[in-house]
Formats: C-alpha cells, structure tokens, sequence
C-alpha cells in the first residue's frame, strides 16, 4: 500500500566528481520514493548542466536495479554552476533557465548529491527562485559541514590505506623514501585516516603546516635508529610554513590594494583572482613532489613519489559507503514526503537528520587540530610536519 506523500514528483542530479557511493543513493531513493510514497522520479543528466538542458530520464525500478554495487553515477556528472555557466565562448548565468524547466517538469523538490560546492549552488537555486531542493552529502574527502561522515570517503580512504600498505614492500626492499599524494586540497581527513590506518611515518594534512626542518630531522632520527626507509603520506593541499607566510602576504597586499581603490565588487573580484593566480603559481608543482626533492637533497636518501590521484574515487563502493547511502537515501525520501525541504540530509551519531543547508553551505570542515586521530598519531611516533 502507498503511503501519503506531500511530494509527487522529484528530480535527482549528480555534481561535483564522481564518488563511491552515487548510484546506491540514487537507488535508494528511487526505490524509497516510487514503491513507499508513488513519486514520480525524474533523472537530470550531467549535474546542474543537465537541468539547463533539460536532459531527462525516468528512473524507475528497472533503471536502478543492480546498480548498489557500481561505482560512479548513471546520471553522469560535471563541475558547471548555474550562475556561471559556459555556454559557447561566454560564461553565463542559467539558473532562471533551470527555474523554468523544473516548474515544466511539474518537479516538486530537487535532489542534489555532491559536496560543498553542490551544497552552495543548491541553496543558491533556492534562493533565486523559491525553488525547493534537498541535498546529500558526498564527498571523499569528508569536509562537508553539519555530518559525521560524508559517503565516498570510507572507500576512498580503505584505497589509500591498501596503497600505503603496497608502498611499504618497495620502500622496504629499496631503502627509500617514498611520499604518497592522497587527495584533500582544504582538509586532511582522508590523509590522515589512510595514514594511520596504514602506518605512514609522517602525515602531512592542509590544517597542520609543515617545517621542512623538522621532518628531515625525523627521517635522520628513524635511520640512525635502523629504519632504512620511510613512508611520507600528504595531502596535495599540504602547506609548509614558508607557503604559509607567501600565502599572508599576498592576501595582504591585495586588501591594500583593495582599499586603496575603494571600489565595488569587480574589484573585489580582481582581487581575488590576483589572490588565486599567485596561489597556483606556488603551488604549481605538486607538494608531494616538491617535499620528495627537499627530501632527498636534505638527507640524501633516494625518494620517490606515488600521487594516487583519480583511483581514489574509482571502483565499487565499500559495504559501509553501500549502506551509508541506503540510510541517507531512504530518508531523503522519507522527509520528502513529509513536505521537508531545503534541508541536507546529515548523518550523526547512528541516525540520519535533516540540516538546514542555509547553516552549512559552503563551510568546510576541517579537522580540529585536538581530534583524537591526530593525538594517537602522535603518541604512536607518528611525525606530522611540526614539534
């Protein structure tokens, strides 16, 4: 028997990258969404873009059955934002466009899967058009703001961990030095839990600034102790001091110049691009192999680096991200038929909970430098880049 529902049809896009995890969400809410409460289920393809385009399928039970176990998105995926959105030589905004087309679709309530940035174009879709949304949070790098953990990220950090664990024997047998980029370009969780979990001598994470120094004097200390090698773990956000202080000087000097112009938003704009330009240009060479070259100049031990890059968000989802997202999924439904939007459907303590998106959109969480992973690493031995 088909319960009553407040929501009769629903759209459902993909953004961001694609992560572990994105099918069995979709499943679940289909599922839920058509057999519980006799929801239509519309399917946009290739994220917001999709909705511009008013690329549609029906989702139906068919169309979801078997996909649990894939990794990826039937859907597709892409990183275009309404607001600013190429089309053809020219970046504009699109979002009256993806208004007009969910009312079209007679679409009661979008469902949006991604991370931050998908978290802030939905709430900014809400905004512009008295749009109702509701969002899951996905990311493998677990820095969404208002849930315990995101989907995608216990997959990616079992990949990263049996990386390390692989690294180990080569190391071993080579007596190197061997850094490992794992992704996480404003959070470490994934460098950190994958590090510890595989036993990573140093642990280099975006909220923990590194002095070359101190992790040279480490690597010095484990071989005159016997250990002939040595495995490096960072994330490819990982800052040194030094980066840190260019970093504050340009943000410096580009508020003089912002007050000195005393002018509107476009400046501010400039700014900021000035700002992200000169990031990139100290960035510009992976840290992962940055640090390996300071490395084994400094203590003239051979290095090597191995950047895991997009294997982290492949292959089949782990049994925890599988059931993670039949939890969420299901009770995005649940609340859909409740009539509750405008919400991100959170993950604490055991239970799922609706957030309001306005308190979490575009806050990203980063690991609280007191957080007990951080305090066993060190009692462990474990170096993160600092005394």
């Amino acid at each position: 028997m088909v319960k009553e529902s407040k929501t009769r049809c629903i759209g459902i896009l993909t953004s961001g990258g694609d992560c572990p995890g994105l099918n069995a969400a979709i499943r679940a809410i289909t599922k839920t969404a058509i057999n519980v409460y006799g929801m239509t289920v519309l399917g946009f393809m290739d994220g917001f873009r999709g909705l511009v385009e008013n690329r549609i399928i029906h989702l139906e039970n068919n169309t979801v059955s078997g996909i649990l176990t894939n990794g990826g998105t039937i859907l597709g995926t892409s990183r275009d934002k309404l607001h600013k959105m190429p089309m053809g030589n020219k970046i504009i905004d699109m979002t009256d466009v993806a208004i007009e087309n969910l009312r079209q679709n007679h679409i009661d309530c979008l469902v949006c899967l991604g991370g931050n940035g998908t978290q802030k174009n939905a709430l900014r879709l809400h905004q512009a058009g008295n749009v109702n949304v509701l969002t899951l949070p996905k990311t493998i790098d677990n820095d969404v703001a208002g849930t315990e953990i995101t989907f995608g990220y216990d997959t990616a950090m079992q990949i990263a961990t049996d990386a390390i664990d692989r690294l180990h024997t080569t190391a071993t047998s080579h007596h190197r030095i061997i850094v490992c980029e794992i992704m996480g370009n404003k959070s470490g969780w994934l460098t950190l839990g994958a590090g510890v979990a595989g036993g990573a001598d140093v642990i280099l994470i975006p909220e923990i600034p590194y002095d070359i120094s101190v992790v040279v004097n480490y690597l010095l200390e484990r071989r005159r102790k016997g250990s002939r090698f040595s495995i490096i773990a960072i994330a490819e956000g990982a800052v040194s001091i030094d980066d840190e202080n260019k970093k504050a000087k340009i943000q410096k000097k580009a508020k003089v110049k912002s007050k000195k112009q005393n002018d509107s938003s476009d400046t501010t704009e400039n700014n900021n691009d000035e700002i992200a330009v000169s990031s990139h240009n100290i960035f510009e060479e992976s840290k992962a192999s940055i640090i390996a070259k300071q490395l084994q100049k400094l203590t003239g031990i051979e290095a090597r680096v191995t950047s895991l890059g997009h294997i982290q968000r492949g292959g089949v989802p782990s049994a925890f991200d599988r059931t993670l997202c039949t939890l969420l999924g299901t009770k995005a439904a649940e609340l859909l038929a409740s009539g509750i939007y405008n919400v991100m459907v959170s993950y604490k303590a055991d239970s799922c909970i609706p957030v309001p998106l306005e308190k979490i959109a575009g806050i990203h969480k980063t690991v609280p430098l007191d957080h007990p992973l951080i305090i066993s690493a060190r009692l462990v031995g474990t170096c993160l880049g600092n005394k």
